[in-house]
């Protein structure tokens, strides 16, 4: 939608491409809310929970794919596309081979305390190394933390036993919504909020655009897979939420176009800062109203009930 309108409008297509890197992405934590507080079950929550961790990883692989092929074609420095997406997704071989070694090591530890030890020494080894490599490898690049974190926790998260995982979230888990809230306040902070209301019409054609998208292409993917009918129905409805994911990837974007084009900051900073608050009220609110038409609010109890059941 929006190649056609910079098409028309004059606006550098690689744009629209960012735009499209950031509508992927999807905020998992006010879907999930509704889920744990309305005690929500049935096949569109059970689809729901994988999605939302696989719907972002998906989101940032294109994402990064594309900031990559962006930075390629604004480097005055004339670096290939190749080469800066092998610097882009080197985070994501560096972080899985040192998540290997730190799954083989946490899966042999006798305690909750020495299994978060070994993760998080071997997660400062892995940042320091990214580091060195940043500051005196790397000229005119730097390795992206974020992939790098999310290859790491991948890998080791999926060699140890679930109780051990468990064990290291209960600790974790505190310290990561905290962090999370740091990096999206840093990344938010250089967004210009005035610009929201100058936004326009790219803000309510990016909303409505990337809704469409994101129903239909539930939709299409639910069919394909043979899914139920609420689920071809609804599911789209709870993958709305978008505003923290997005201001992250809004914040990199930003980064990448300040220099060489800072009129195409200005424009995508002020679109998403826009749909970031616009869209947040009115996607929690769809995204509920979804688990309530497939008729699975309050129904966790009912399921359990039946498990317990059905296993007696």
């Amino acid at each position: 939608v929006f190649g056609v309108i910079f098409y028309f409008t004059g606006t550098p297509l690689y744009l629209a491409a960012m735009f499209g890197g950031i509508a992927l992405a999807t905020a998992p934590a006010p879907s999930l809310s509704i889920v744990n507080e309305a005690r929500a079950a049935g096949p569109v929550t059970s689809t729901l929970i994988p999605m939302a961790a696989l719907d972002d990883l998906v989101g940032a692989v294109v994402f990064f794919a594309v900031i990559a092929f962006v930075s390629s074609t604004l480097s005055v420095a004339g670096t290939s596309f190749i080469a800066t997406l092998a610097i882009v997704f080197a985070p994501v071989l560096l972080g899985a081979v040192t998540g290997v070694i730190a799954g083989f090591v946490m899966r042999h530890t006798r305690s909750n305390a020495a299994t978060i030890a070994s993760m998080l020494a071997l997660l400062l080894a892995t940042a320091l190394f990214a580091m060195y490599l940043n500051e005196n490898v790397l000229t005119g690049a730097s390795l992206n933390f974020m992939l790098l974190g999310m290859a790491f926790s991948t890998a080791f998260a999926n060699m140890i036993p679930k109780e051990k995982l468990d064990g290291v979230m209960r600790v974790m888990n505190p310290v990561i919504s905290f962090s999370l809230i740091l990096l999206i306040l840093n990344l938010g902070a250089p967004l210009d909020y005035h610009l929201v209301f100058g936004a326009g019409i790219y803000t309510a054609v990016y909303i409505v655009s990337r809704a469409v998208g994101k129903y239909f292409g539930a939709y299409v993917g639910a069919a394909a897979t043979h899914a139920t009918d609420t689920v071809k129905k609804y599911l789209g409805f709870t993958l709305l939420p978008h505003s923290g994911v997005s201001l992250v990837f809004t914040g990199i974007s930003v980064s990448v176009l300040a220099g060489p084009a800072p009129e195409c900051a200005q424009l995508i900073q002020g679109t998403i800062a826009a749909a970031a608050v616009i869209n947040e009220i009115i996607a929690v609110f769809i995204a509920r109203k979804g688990f309530e038409w497939a008729g699975e609010l309050g129904k966790a109890d009912e399921a359990k009930k039946a498990a317990v059941e059905a296993r007696a």
